[in-house]
């Protein structure tokens, strides 16, 4: 830097830090429309990942729903199953209705008002009527099969159909 150098800046009034900015701020034209297209395209990026999140978002939210929701019937499958129920899916579809009526429901206060109210889905209840399985030991008088031809023999007798009779014949067959 020469002396005329300086004496002009002190004229024009700029320093040498303001001049050096100038210098840098000055871009050649096919640089700046370059890196406008690439700011305009990463601009669309942004706004591309930025709709694909909200919807990556949402499809979460369902999903989570979905899977609680499956939590919540797995365990009333798994309380209902332990309580004794006979008819599980009605008994489901029975406790699902009345916790879906009432938000707060606890699955076991549904399962105990279905229990006094539907005792006929639960095994033990009430309705049914106790009975005794017979041992190894004692046999049947009389066995299924043959309990089977004696239903067939009487079922020809008292049709008289020519089907009927056949298959007393076709079940005869098998004994004699």
């Amino acid at each position: 830097m020469s002396q005329t150098d300086a004496e002009e800046r002190m004229l024009s009034g700029t320093s040498e830090s303001e001049e050096q900015i100038n210098e840098l701020q000055l871009v050649p034209v096919s640089e700046s429309i370059r890196y406008r297209k690439r700011a305009q395209t990463a601009e669309k990026k942004n706004l591309f990942f930025a709709e694909e999140l909200a919807q990556m978002k949402s499809e979460t939210a369902k999903l989570s729903e979905q899977l609680s929701e499956l939590r919540s019937e797995r365990e009333l499958v798994r309380k209902l199953s332990s309580a004794g129920v006979k008819d599980l899916e009605a008994a489901v579809l029975v406790a699902k209705a009345r916790m879906s009526d009432s938000k707060a429901a606890d699955p076991d206060e549904v399962i105990g008002q279905l229990r006094k109210e539907k005792a006929y889905l639960f095994s033990g209840g009430e309705s049914e009527a106790v009975t005794f399985r017979k041992t190894s030991g004692v046999r049947d008088s009389v066995t299924n099969a043959e309990a089977t031809l004696a239903k067939a023999a009487k079922k020809a007798s008292v049709t008289g159909n020519r089907v009927d009779l056949q298959e007393y014949l076709k079940l005869r067959r098998n004994f004699v």
